[in-house]
Parts: C-alpha cells; structure tokens; sequence
C-alpha cells in the first residue's frame, strides 16, 4: 500500500510543540549528586522531525518563545543547527513568576540503576500555543505540508493547546494533508479534563492516516477495550498488541496505519527492542532484538520519525517499520534525546546489526 502525499509542499513535516531544556547529568550520574550537566533544547515532536530535518526533508515547528529570553535564543540556535524551520509567537515573559520554558530534569540511569525524570512545566510558555497566532491558511495552502504530526502531549497540555491541535487535525484533512497522531497519554495532564479531552483525541483520531500508540495510550485516551492479555513472553504480548490494535482499527476504520513498539528492559543499557505495524490489513513484526542503550529517552520518538520518514521517501511498507526500528534505536546511542542521523546507509547498518568500522 502506498500513501499518496500532496505534491509540491514546501514542508515534508510539520509539527506543534512547546519547547524546553533538558538538564542532565554527566557521566550517567543520578541528579541529586552532580554539580555539572549538559543542557540541550528538546521536545518529543522536535525529536520526531529531527530524523527528517538531518536526512534533508524540509521540516517546520509551530511554537511559542519567551520574549527575550536567552534561553529562548538557545532554542532558536538548536533548532537552526538541526536544520528545522521553526515559527512562534514572541510572549512576554510579564516578571518573574512569568512565562518561561519547560525544564526537564533527567538522570539516564546506568546498569541496574534505572532512569528517573523530572518535569519542571511550572509557567510553561507553550501553554499558550494558539490556532490564532499563525496563517493556517498560509502555511497549509499557499506554502503545502504533506504530513502533520500530532503528539498527545501537546493534545493535552491546556485547553489553548487541546484546541489548537484540533484546529491543525481540522485544516490539514481540509488541504489533503496526512495526518500523523502519536497518543502519548499522561495521567497528570489529563486529570480533571478526562471528558473533554476523550472528545477531542477521538476526534483527532477519527480523521488521522497513522496512529501510533501502546495498549495504555489506546485505553485511556479513545476508551477502547483492550484484548484479553496475551501472555508475559514476547509471542504473548505481540498477540495482545495485535488484539488490541484490531480492536482500534474497528473503532477508527479511516486510518492507514497503526504503529507501537515493544520494549523489555533487561537493565538501564541492555533493552531488547521491537515494533509492530499494521498497514492496511497487513501486519508487520520487528521481533524484539538486544540493542546497548547510552540513554532510552527519545527511542520512540526516534521510531516514529523513521516511519514517517519512510513513508515520506514513498518506501515500500515493509521499509517503514524497518528503518522506524533503526532510527530509534539509533537514538538510543545518542546523550542527546533526539538522534542524529548522518546518512540513510548508517540507520540501515543498524537495521542489518552491522556495527563494523566504515572507513
């Protein structure tokens, strides 16, 4: 099956999201004994159109920046060096318990010291990300994007950001646009707004092409029933995973594609790493393989790039998953929690386990 895209788009990709800095330690070290960290801007849609934007697709970042801010300017300079285009409206910061930028906080963990992460969202500017702030008009018909990708982060952030993805589902199925929806459900942001924000994801869902997700993402956020549990091998869990994407695939018949991964954690750098896609009526299995992780965080998002990526070049669906596999556990290599790919010969030597010296 081919996914036909729009032709002559100024943008492969397009993504909203709320920028911010990650903090972590050298060395793998836990946060609470350090004094020194490397601090780069992130975000998990930014990590998605990354594996795009390093490989040569044009690629743009809706956001919104403290006014400024040099922290701001850090972000602005990050996302220049990774080849993203990016626009955002200017907000002032309004003193000092004002607006600013998320801070994650993470300790990657080491051997059999598992990760720990912290969000500080305190004032986070994103929150206010708006329909309002940008042409739509311009920027999907006049300029063209052939995939939007939403993130069930941003989905539920506020309800400025809740209406602002429903807004983009809106305008891209409006010009043709593809439309790519990762669930990635948070029990902290959907409390208190569970009603609500079911209506909105379901309708996002209803009018997405790809859906990604795993078992919990489809249960809490579309309220579909799960299948009866498949077991606690991995032939098990990829039965249940099968069930249950069958079951999503009943409640959303309109969609192209429905993606998750499979992970089982052997220790903090030893994970064995797997994908399921179902592409039209036609399943497609990664059975899980041992990957060396430096540090996990951004793994999915590195997968959902791959895939995107691949379906981008116009690649057979089997390619899809393979390289989706491939880029995130490349990711995975990276202190960074976005990876970053040189080339597409090296995401497909990982594919292939060939770890040789290339000279």
């Amino acid at each position: 099956m081919k996914i036909e895209l729009r032709k002559n788009c100024a943008y492969s990709l397009l993504v909203p999201t709320s920028m911010g800095i990650r903090l972590a330690p050298l060395n793998g070290q836990p946060v609470h004994s350090s004094e020194l960290f490397t601090m780069q801007a992130t975000s998990a849609e930014s990590n998605v159109v990354s594996i795009s934007s390093y490989l040569g697709l044009p690629v743009k970042l809706l956001t919104a920046f403290v006014k400024d801010s040099p922290i701001s300017q850090f972000i602005k300079n990050s996302l220049a060096s990774r080849h993203i285009t990016y626009e955002g409206k200017e907000v002032a910061q309004g003193g000092p318990w004002g607006f600013r930028h998320q801070f994650n906080i993470a300790d990657s963990g080491y051997g059999s010291r598992g990760p720990r992460v912290t969000n500080d969202r305190a004032g986070e500017v994103g929150r206010t990300l708006s329909a309002k702030d940008f042409d739509l008009e311009k920027i999907f018909v006049k300029e063209g994007v052939q995939i939007v990708h939403l993130s069930g982060l941003i989905g539920a952030l506020s309800p400025e950001t809740s209406a602002f993805c429903l807004e983009l589902a809106r305008t891209a199925k409006r010009n043709g646009t593809r439309i790519s929806f990762d669930l990635n459900y948070r029990a902290s942001f959907w409390k208190g707004r569970e009603k609500e924000l079911c209506a909105i994801f379901t309708e996002i869902a209803s009018v997405s092409d790809i859906l990604v997700g795993n078992e919990e993402d489809f249960q809490l956020c579309l309220g579909i029933e799960g299948p009866e549990a498949g077991g606690k091998d991995i032939a098990g869990k990829i039965q249940g995973f099968k069930g249950m994407i069958s079951n999503v695939k009943k409640a959303f018949p309109a969609a192209l594609v429905f993606a998750t991964t499979l992970r089982q954690v052997i220790n903090t750098n030893s994970h064995m790493w797997g994908a399921i896609m179902l592409e039209g009526d036609k399943w497609h299995v990664v059975e899980p393989r041992e990957i060396t992780v430096l540090d996990r965080i951004g793994g999915g998002d590195g997968y959902v790039g791959g895939m995107l990526y691949a379906i981008l070049k116009g690649w057979e669906p089997e390619q899809w998953i393979q390289f989706g596999w491939a880029c995130g556990a490349l990711a995975t290599t990276f202190l960074t929690d976005y990876a970053q790919p040189a080339d597409e010969e090296q995401i497909w030597s990982i594919w292939e386990g060939n770890a040789r010296v290339k000279r």
